[in-house]
This record gives C-alpha cells, structure tokens and sequence, in this order.
C-alpha cells in the first residue's frame, strides 16, 4: 500500500512537471498568450503613446510579423486595444516600470512648455494636424482625444493649445487632465490669432470700396459733363479713346479739374485733319473738351503745344485746328467757349 502510494505521488508530480514545463512563461507587461497553428501569441494591452514600432522593439519582433498576426493592422494603436505578437525565441527583460514615464522623458516633449496642471502643451501651427502632432511626439491620436476631451475626428486651429502628455501627479491624472474640457477646450477658440487676419481683410475690403465709391463718382460727374452738351457728335475715335482711357479714375482727380472760358479762334497755319488745340497752361498731350457756348457744340482735341501770350493771343484762351473749328459749327473767327481737363 505505501509503495503504491508513492508511485501515485511520483505520477502526479511527473505529470504535472510535464505539463507545466514547455509552456513558456508570458512576459510580466502582457495578459496572456493565444495558440494559433502551433504559434504562440503575446496578448498585449496597448498603453498610452504605444505604436507598432515600440512593440516590434519591446518585444524584439519585426513589425511585418505583428502586422500579419493582428490581420493587416496599420496605422496609429488605441489605448486599450488588445494587440496579438508573436512569440520570439528571445527572451525580453521587463522594461514594465520605466514604460509609464518613456512618453515624458522624451526629448521633444521635455523640451515643450507647461501650464498651470504641469501638462505639457504644444501651440499648434500651419499645416499641423493632431495626427502629425502624435507622430511627433510618439503618442496616438486617441490618447490626444482622451487628454483635451476632443470630440471625434475633431481637427485642430492654428494657434490651439494641445495637451501633448498630462502632468506627472498620479497614474490618474491624464484622465483627470481630460475631465475639465473648458481649461483644454478654452485655447481652442483662436479669435485673437486670427483677429489681425480679420482687421487686414477688412481694411482691404475698406480700401476697395473706397476706390470704386471714387471710380463711381468720376463716372458720374463725366455723365454731367455728357448731360450738359446734348449737341456733342462723336469726334476723332482716336481723340474720344485717348480721353476715355485718361478720364478721371480717382476723386482726386475730379478735385483737381480745370474749367476756363473764353474766345477761341483758328489756326491759320493748320492743314491737318485732326482735332488739335494750343492752349498757354495746359500741358502737351492733355486732352480737353471744348465746348461752343453759343450752341452747345463740343468736341474732345488734344494739346500739341503751347499758346505765346503775344500780339493777337493776349485775348485767346484757345487756338483750335480747322477741323475742330468745323465740328463747333460756328461761323465766327472768334467765338466764346468753354474748355475742361484734367492737368
């Protein structure tokens, strides 16, 4: 009976021994292993800042192999997802106490400021998106949401205040941290960033209108100009396009107009077929609208010289070629007129 009894005993520990010996033990930061075709799986709980490529260094594990064991997982880990990895002959070292403080004792992110909570803050700027920020300071986007209490698919501002990594208080205080949105959410409205944006499109918009308000009164005030002579006939095309192009464009010019009367006469050395004028001030070039006070007759010419105040000119305002003569239809040598420009 007794040699019986210490065979049964001898039995139970072999058998147990058996057992418990080839099953290799999973590593101290993982929940547990999974078999799949004779493949031994690490379950592993991802934790904040967590990528596939920390995994593949934890574990010592290509990332291709972890990819094709999770179904083609790609892209940035949630916190909390359970992330299959294959078992590697080699055995890992327990990095577990120094994984909570790996995200703060990086260097970009010690290198950021903080505020009042101790949280790290990064200032967001053009072209940043909470996906970029992530992948900059190796953390998720999802761990991003949980610290600033963003809804989902949410998209930051330039100038917004993201929380990148909470302040070392306790294991709970990144959950706490995204408790209070208001503090998170508070930055978030960058109305006095964008404001000088505001005041410079708005001055533009002011400018604007003050330069078509000018555009629009010059029309206006050539429109009276066109009421008051009725009798006008189209004169040289090449006189009428000149004029045109050199009408008032700004309130300026309305101001600075110059309007004389007085007697006009011919040119009696003129053998031309345009409409030319002298004039004593008006500059070379200028072109002036004549009008026969008389009948309301007006023609557009174009100064080509200077009028001598001299002998018969003392009297004269203006000197008109024969065929500017011809278009006033007067059938005087000396005649009043009245003549507007623009110097």
């Amino acid at each position: 009976m007794f040699r019986f009894s210490l065979l049964t005993t001898a039995l139970a520990l072999t058998g147990f021994t058996a057992a418990a010996g080839p099953r290799p033990v999973a590593p101290p930061d993982s929940i547990g292993v999974e078999y799949r075709n004779n493949i031994m799986l690490i379950k592993h709980r991802v934790g904040p800042g967590e990528t596939l490529y920390g995994l593949a260094r934890r574990y010592k594990v290509p990332v291709e192999q972890i990819v094709e064991a999770n179904s083609g997982q790609k892209g940035a880990l949630v916190t909390g997802q359970i992330v299959l990895v294959p078992r590697n002959r080699v055995v890992l070292s327990q990095p577990a106490a120094a994984r909570p403080a790996a995200p703060v004792t990086s260097a970009a992110i010690r290198s950021l400021p903080t505020d009042a909570r101790g949280n790290r803050i990064y200032k967001v700027e053009p072209g940043v998106t909470l996906f970029a920020i992530a992948r900059r300071f190796q953390t998720t986007p999802a761990e991003l949401y949980r610290l600033n209490n963003f809804p989902a698919n949410y998209n930051v501002r330039v100038g917004q205040t993201v929380i990148v990594a909470a302040g070392a208080g306790s294991a709970a205080a990144p959950a706490r941290a995204a408790t209070p949105a208001p503090a998170a959410a508070a930055p978030a409205r960058p109305a006095p960033t964008a404001r000088p944006e505001r005041d410079d499109e708005t001055e533009r918009v002011a400018r604007e209108t003050r330069e078509r308000e000018a555009r629009e009164r010059a029309a206006r005030e050539r429109a009276r100009d066109s009421a008051n002579t009725p009798a006008v006939t189209p004169a040289d095309p090449a006189v009428e396009a000149a004029e045109r192009d050199r009408g008032p464009s700004r309130a300026s010019e309305i101001v600075r107009r110059v309007s004389e009367s007085g007697l006009a006469t011919a040119i009696q050395t003129d053998a031309s077929d345009k409409y030319l004028a002298l004039h004593k001030t008006a500059p070379v070039g200028t072109i002036m609208q004549v009008r026969n006070i008389m009948n309301g007759q007006s023609v557009y010419v174009r100064v080509i010289g200077p009028l001598p105040d001299t002998g018969e000119n003392t009297n004269i305002l203006v000197r008109l070629s024969k065929k500017a003569v011809q278009r006033l239809a007067t059938p005087d040598q000396r005649f009043r007129v009245e003549t507007s420009y623009v110097p």
